[in-house]
């Protein structure tokens, strides 16, 4: 039996670490990255894995696509660690859509229903709002307080708001098109190093996403959502849930809430955590984690190497 170590959290990218060729040296390397992206594509009936290693980048950014393909490299790392007997982390946090990925390694939902619950929350998304209708910007070098001041003077009746609370000075505002670039306009006044529009397809994480969440209420209805194994860190409070009733209110929620990011891994750093493993594609978790408590060392698994590396790091913690 792996013990679990009280030092360790486990991370889970969002959206944004996807890219053709992802996985594939792991892939070379652990046959269940193959084996774990075959299931995904049993449940969403087309190839995933030709997909991100033969397809266009165009195509994996449409959200409905690119929400299963990152849960789906979550869980295979995940199960590549599980086979390689690492040690148990004994908290969980992921953010935006890597919640997702968190609550299926943690046991609350079964990987097939949870890959499709994703491509529906995908789908419902884009349709929320009609393409152009919505935007979403970055904000660097900026504080919270400020930018919510300048995103309250931009929504003249039309909504922008703060929805990613990625790190100290960096912050993404989500809402209508003309409002975010209004605020975008009054943050590059306030001081702001940085603020520009992001090439996302949606305002994720506002209230005009509250038509998602609605249709996907209903789908959740529908699966089982069961009592996690390993607490899982919520974007909407930063706080561990037991109940999956509430559980599953919180993941409707999330839709059209702020992510709270640093707050969730201040709460990590509370609880007594050290070292938490990106588990996923990418490595822009480890960048946000060291900017907001240095105290986490964050360590990646994108990569052969790098996924040993971490394998014998927190075998000797």
């Amino acid at each position: 039996m792996v013990m679990s170590n009280t030092k360790l959290a486990f991370v889970f990218p969002g959206q944004g670490s996807q890219k053709i060729g992802m996985m594939a040296e792991l892939a070379a390397e652990y046959p269940r990255v193959i084996d774990t992206f075959g299931e995904a594509s049993e449940v969403l009936g087309y190839d995933v894995w030709n997909l991100i290693q033969n397809g266009e980048q165009e195509a994996i950014n449409l959200t409905e696509r690119t929400q299963p393909i990152l849960l789906s490299a979550s869980v295979a790392l995940w199960r590549v660690w599980q086979d390689k007997q690492g040690p148990q982390p004994t908290l969980l946090a992921g953010h935006s859509l890597g919640e997702w990925s968190a609550l299926t390694c943690s046991g609350v939902l079964a990987f097939g229903d949870a890959v499709n619950l994703v491509r529906l929350r995908g789908a419902y998304m884009q349709e929320a709002v009609p393409q152009g209708q919505g935007t979403m910007a970055a904000i660097m070098g900026l504080d919270d307080d400020r930018i919510q001041q300048c995103c309250e003077q931009a929504a003249q009746g039309q909504e922008v708001a703060p929805v990613n609370y990625n790190a100290p000075g960096q912050v993404v505002i989500a809402g209508a098109t003309q409002a975010v670039d209004r605020a975008i306009d009054l943050c590059k006044e306030a001081g702001a190093k940085r603020a520009a529009p992001l090439a996302v397809s949606a305002p994720f994480h506002t209230g005009m996403m509250k038509p998602a969440a609605d249709k996907l209420a209903e789908d959740m209805a529908s699966v089982t959502w069961s009592t996690p194994r390993i607490p899982v860190v919520h974007n909407v409070h930063a706080q561990t849930e037991n109940d999956p009733g509430r559980i599953r209110k919180l993941m409707i929620e999330q839709i059209y809430s702020p992510v709270r990011w640093v707050d969730c891994v201040k709460k990590l750093a509370a609880q007594g955590i050290d070292t938490a493993v990106e588990c996923g594609p990418g490595k822009v978790l480890c960048g946000l984690n060291k900017r907001i408590d240095k105290g986490v060392n964050a360590l990646p698994t994108d990569m052969p190497d790098s996924l040993t590396q971490a394998l014998e790091a927190t075998a000797r913690m």
